[in-house]
C-alpha cells in the first residue's frame, strides 16, 4: 500500500471557505503560522466537512458544521475538539488540536483546525493487495487501539462529565429513533421493527467507558509502511458508553457486504483464514482478553450488532435528507443514503438470530 493521497476538490457549492478570511483568524490562534493559505476539501465524509489548508510552511486539517439547518445534537465538532485536547498525551492515536472557532462569520459555520497527519487511510475492510502477515497486523493493531481507547481514565482525562453513565442504550435508541424521525423521507419497515425490539431487549449487563462511536477501518490513519495506527479520525459520536457498543460496531465488517460497504460478509471462516483476517469470533476473543471481558452471551452479541446496524440506518438516512434538502458535505451523499434500507434490513436479520439463540439457551457462548 502506498502512503494516503486524499482526493481533494475546489470546495462543493455551499461550502466554500474564505481562504483571506480564515487566514487572518489563524495567524492569531495557532503558534507560528504562517500565511496566505490555499483550501482543498476532502471529497469523502457524509457528515462534517473537512478541508486541507496548505500554507508555505505547514499544512492543517479543518473541520467545520455542515452550513443549513442541522438536526438538534448532530454535528457537535466542539465536543470532539474538547475530546482531542483531553486525549493529548494518553496512549490512543490522536491529530492534535490547535484551535476551535465558535464565530461562524470567520467560515460561515463553526470549526477547528489540527495537525494534517501523514499516512495510509485504508478504505476496504479484505485490504486488497496485501499479504496475510501484514492483514493479520492490521487487524491485531485495530484491535488493540479499540482496547487502549476503552481503557482510558476518564477521570485523568478530564471527561468524567462527557457523557452520562448508565443506560447507554436507552438514551442511545432513544436518540437515534428521534434523528430518524427528523429526516424520515419514507417508510422502512425492518427499521421500525427495530424501533419497537430494541428498547425491551436491552442486555443486563452494561458498563461505561470512553467511546468513540464511529471506529472503523477508514477512520484511522496507518503509518505509511508499518501495521500501526497514527491518529484515530472523526471523533463527533464520541461520548461515555458501552464499550461492547463501540467495539461491535468496528465488527459490523464481518456482517455487511463488500457492494456499497466494503464488508466481508459472505466470506467463510477458511477463506478469511487464507487471507489473514481473523474470524469474527476469534476478533472478539482477542478484545475480550485485552479489555478483561467476560465471555460474551450470543443473543446479547446479535443485539449489540442490531442496534448499531439501526444506528447506522438512521444516521444514513439523515445524510439522505440533508443530499434532498441541498446541504450535504459529500457528493455521494443521495448514494450513501440510499444504503438506510438495506442496512436495516441486516440490523432485522442479526434480531432475529438474537432471539433464535435466546429461545435456545440465553447462557450459551459466542459461537458464531
Amino acid at each position: 500500500m502506498t502512503e494516503f493521497s486524499p482526493e481533494l476538490t475546489e470546495g462543493r457549492s455551499g461550502h466554500f471557505v474564505d481562504p483571506e478570511r480564515l487566514s487572518q483568524w489563524l495567524q492569531t490562534h495557532i503558534d507560528e503560522f504562517c500565511g496566505p493559505v490555499t483550501v482543498a476539501q476532502f471529497s469523502g465524509g457524509q457528515s462534517n466537512p473537512t478541508y486541507l489548508l496548505t500554507t508555505p510552511t505547514q499544512q492543517y486539517v479543518l473541520r467545520s458544521k455542515p452550513l443549513g439547518v442541522l438536526l438538534p445534537s448532530a454535528h457537535a465538532i466542539d465536543r470532539e475538539y474538547r475530546l482531542l485536547r483531553a486525549l493529548h498525551g494518553t496512549t490512543v492515536p490522536i491529530a492534535d488540536a490547535f484551535c476551535y472557532c465558535s464565530d461562524t462569520s470567520v467560515i460561515g459555520a463553526e470549526f477547528y483546525v489540527m495537525e494534517y497527519v501523514r499516512g495510509r487511510v485504508l478504505w476496504e475492510s479484505s485490504l486488497p493487495g496485501m499479504g496475510r502477515s501484514e492483514r493479520r497486523s492490521i487487524f491485531n493493531e485495530l484491535g488493540r487501539v479499540m482496547a487502549e481507547l476503552h481503557s482510558v481514565d476518564v477521570d485523568a482525562a478530564g471527561l468524567r462529565d462527557f457523557g452520562k453513565t448508565g443506560n447507554y442504550f436507552d438514551r442511545q435508541i432513544s436518540r437515534w429513533t428521534r434523528q430518524y424521525r427528523a429526516s424520515e423521507t419514507h417508510p422502512i419497515g425492518s427499521l421500525e421493527r427495530l424501533m419497537e425490539w430494541l428498547p425491551v431487549n436491552i442486555p443486563a449487563r452494561q458498563k461505561t467507558t470512553l467511546v468513540h462511536g464511529d471506529f472503523r477501518i477508514d477512520n484511522v490513519i496507518f503509518d505509511a509502511t508499518e501495521p500501526r495506527v497514527l491518529a484515530v479520525l472523526d471523533w463527533e459520536l464520541s461520548t461515555l458508553g458501552d464499550p461492547l457498543a463501540d467495539f461491535s460496531y468496528l465488527c459490523l465488517a464481518w456482517h455487511l457486504p463488500v457492494e456499497g460497504f466494503r464488508g466481508l460478509a459472505g466470506r467463510s471462516n477458511a477463506e478469511l483464514e487464507q487471507m489473514g483476517i481473523p474470524s469474527e469470533r476469534d476478533f472478539v476473543s482477542q478484545y475480550c482478553k485485552r479489555t478483561g471481558i467476560e465471555d460474551i452471551g450470543a443473543g446479547d452479541w446479535y443485539f449489540y450488532l442490531a442496534y448499531n446496524l439501526f444506528r447506522v440506518a438512521a444516521i444514513l438516512q439523515g445524510v439522505m435528507k440533508r443530499a434532498l434538502d441541498g446541504n450535504a458535505s459529500s457528493s455521494q451523499a443521495l448514494e450513501y443514503g440510499e444504503r438506510a434500507a438495506l442496512t436495516a434490513d441486516i440490523g432485522w436479520t442479526c434480531a432475529e438470530r438474537a432471539m433464535a439463540r435466546c429461545a435456545v439457551n440465553t447462557d450459551r457462548p459466542l459461537n458464531l
